[in-house]
């Protein structure tokens, strides 16, 4: 993976798509880094270069110090992004990622910069609803309970001291990101926001995750996954097809669907073109 110039930045390819069309942003979930899309390389079209945004304190930037707030996230990020604006471009964000990336989206239109032109946020509420449990300050031993019901951490990690003297501030910065957005409220994005979901995933409310549909003027689509909150992990082939799904219009050149297109409400178990098994949005 190629970090290029900026170290936010950490290009997937094993080279630059220097003629990709379009750039596809990825923003990891708490405690991970980018290279966890490493792997959707082999998923994408020629024509979307992946680049994952790197916060600092792991991976190629252990060295520098973890950040604690939303502002010192996107502050210095938009700062990095103008030279990659070049060319249309969207958002993807799991979890934490997702907030971070939605927030984004609105410092750079308040920058007057280039706005995405599709937002994906994946595995997180809508961005007014607060935790319900502040747990980035809990005692370890409280907080590592937390993550062990998360099912997102090997319990062999969960159980080894020193991965964990690397890992806890990891997540409990991240999780500072997310505990303490102040959310505040201003005119809907102009993108088409479409969020993904687990099934099973306890981390979330389905009437929260709906509430995203108020944050676009453009068209809104949920999909749900089976799984819990890392179906991102155990379905990534069938979310890379989705993905593909959304972008083909602004590869394409086709239509990018708006209001009248859009579903609101219900789910129904359906498949993707080769039989792969997903959630797609009820009708009507």
């Amino acid at each position: 993976m190629d970090t290029g110039s900026s170290p936010w930045f950490v290009f997937c390819d094993e080279q630059r798509k220097q003629d990709a069309r379009f750039r596809l942003f990825c923003f990891h979930y708490a405690g991970s880094g980018a290279s966890i899309f490493r792997s959707w390389t082999r998923w994408l079209p020629d024509q979307v270069e992946l680049v994952a945004v790197q916060l600092p304190g792991r991976e190629n930037r252990l060295d520098e110090p973890l950040l604690y707030s939303m502002d010192l996230v996107t502050t210095p990020l938009v700062d990095a992004l103008p030279p990659l604006l070049d060319k249309p471009f969207a958002f993807f964000g799991h979890s934490t990622g997702a907030l971070i990336c939605f927030e984004l989206a609105r410092v750079l239109r308040r920058r007057g910069l280039p706005q995405p032109r599709l937002l994906i946020v994946s595995g997180q509420d809508a961005p007014p609803v607060k935790p319900a449990v502040i747990r980035h300050v809990l005692p370890d031993p409280e907080f590592i309970d937390v993550l062990r019901g998360c099912n997102g951490t090997p319990d062999v990690v969960l159980k080894n001291p020193a991965l964990l003297e690397l890992l806890l501030p990891r997540i409990r910065a991240d999780g500072a990101v997310y505990e303490t957005y102040d959310y505040e409220r201003q005119a809907p994005l102009d993108c088409r926001i479409v969020l993904f979901h687990g099934a099973e995933d306890g981390m979330v409310n389905s009437a929260e995750l709906a509430s995203w549909e108020v944050e676009t003027r453009h068209s809104f689509q949920r999909y749900g996954f089976p799984g819990g909150h890392f179906f991102v992990h155990d379905e990534e082939e069938t979310v890379a097809a989705y993905i593909n799904q959304e972008l083909k219009p602004f590869l394409s050149k086709q239509p990018v669907p708006r209001d009248g297109q859009r579903s609101r409400e219900g789910q129904r178990y359906g498949t993707l073109g080769d039989g792969r098994r997903t959630i797609c949005p009820a009708a009507g």
